[in-house]
C-alpha cells in the first residue's frame, strides 16, 4: 500500500494532537491564576489555607461586602477613576498633537525634540521620583490629582507621541492638502480629517494612558500620602502587614480593579493590533 504523501504545510495527526494539547495547556496555565483569584475572593477569610480543594463550598460575597462597606475602597476607586480618566484624555490630546506636529512640520529643533522624547524613555521611574517630587512640592501639587496626572504624562506621552507620529506618517500628506483646498485650517485638517483616520493609533494611546494611570504604584505612593487622596494601588497595601495578610480583601479588590481595565480593553480591542503594528513598524 502506498502511503499518501502529505503536502507542504500539512501536519500529521500526532502533530495536530500535540499542537492542540500544547495550546490547551498554555490556556490552562494562563487561566489558572485568574480562576484561583476569583474563587479565593468568594471564600471565607483564611479558607485559602485549607488543603481541601472544595472550591464552591461556603462561597459568598462577604469579602466584596467588606471591601465596599468596611474600607476606603470606594474613595480609592474614585481617585483612580479621576486620575486615569484625566490621564487618558490629556495623554491622547498631547500625544496626538505632538505626533502630528513631528510628522507633518519641520520646525527648528525638530530632531532635538524627537531625540528628547526618545531619551526620556531610558530613565526608570525610580530615578525620576525625587526630581518630580521636588517639582511637585514647589508647585503645591502634592496630594493633588492634577499633580499625579502630570507625573503620569511623563511616562505615557513620550512613548505615545512616537507611536502616533509613526501612524500619522502612514497617512498620505495629500489628504491634508485636499482638506486645506476645501478651506480647512491646519488644525481643522488634523481634527476633522487626519485624526479620524488614525483611530487605531488613538485607541492604543488611550489604552496605554489608562493602564499606566490605573495600575501605577510608585508615583502614587510618594505623591499621595493623605488617606483620602490614595489611589487603588496605594490603598491595597493596607491589606498586607508585616506579619499578616487579608487575602479575602486583597482578592476581592483585585477582581473589582480588573473589571474597569477589562471593559476598556473590550472597547478598544479591535483597534489595538492595527494601532500597535502601525506604531511599531512604520518609520
Amino acid at each position: 500500500m502506498v502511503s499518501k504523501r502529505r503536502g507542504r504545510g500539512e501536519r500529521s495527526i500526532l502533530a495536530s494532537i500535540g499542537l492542540h494539547a500544547g495550546l490547551l495547556a498554555a490556556v490552562a496555565v494562563s487561566l489558572f491564576p485568574v480562576v484561583w483569584l476569583v474563587l479565593t475572593s468568594l471564600k471565607p477569610r483564611d479558607s485559602w489555607l485549607s488543603a481541601e480543594l472544595q472550591f464552591f463550598n461556603d462561597s459568598s460575597l462577604d469579602n466584596y461586602s467588606r471591601v465596599l462597606t468596611g474600607t476606603a475602597f470606594p474613595q480609592w476607586l474614585l481617585n483612580s477613576a479621576l486620575t486615569a480618566g484625566l490621564s487618558t484624555v490629556l495623554g491622547v490630546f498631547l500625544s496626538a498633537s505632538a505626533g502630528y506636529a513631528m510628522s507633518r512640520f519641520r520646525f527648528p529643533g525638530h530632531r532635538s525634540v524627537m531625540w528628547l522624547l526618545l531619551v526620556t524613555q531610558m530613565f526608570p521611574v525610580a530615578i525620576l521620583i525625587v526630581p518630580l517630587y521636588n517639582l511637585m512640592a514647589a508647585l503645591g501639587l502634592l496630594n493633588q490629582i492634577p499633580g499625579l496626572v502630570i507625573a503620569y504624562m511623563t511616562i505615557a506621552v513620550p512613548f505615545c507621541a512616537w507611536m502616533m507620529k509613526s501612524y500619522f506618517d502612514s497617512v498620505p500628506v495629500e489628504i491634508d492638502q485636499a482638506g486645506m483646498v476645501d478651506g480647512l485650517t491646519p488644525y481643522g485638517v488634523f481634527w476633522r480629517v487626519v485624526l479620524p483616520l488614525a483611530r487605531p493609533g488613538v485607541a492604543v494611546t488611550a489604552f496605554y494612558c489608562f493602564i499606566t494611570a490605573w495600575g501605577e504604584v510608585g508615583y502614587a505612593t510618594v505623591f499621595m500620602s493623605q488617606q483620602d487622596k490614595r489611589t487603588l494601588g496605594v490603598g491595597l497595601q493596607q491589606f498586607v502587614g508585616q506579619h499578616w495578610s487579608d487575602w479575602g480583601l486583597m482578592t476581592a479588590s483585585a477582581v473589582l480593579i480588573a473589571i474597569p481595565a477589562g471593559a476598556v480593553f473590550l472597547l478598544v480591542q479591535r483597534h489595538l493590533i492595527t494601532g500597535l503594528t502601525a506604531g511599531a513598524t512604520k518609520a
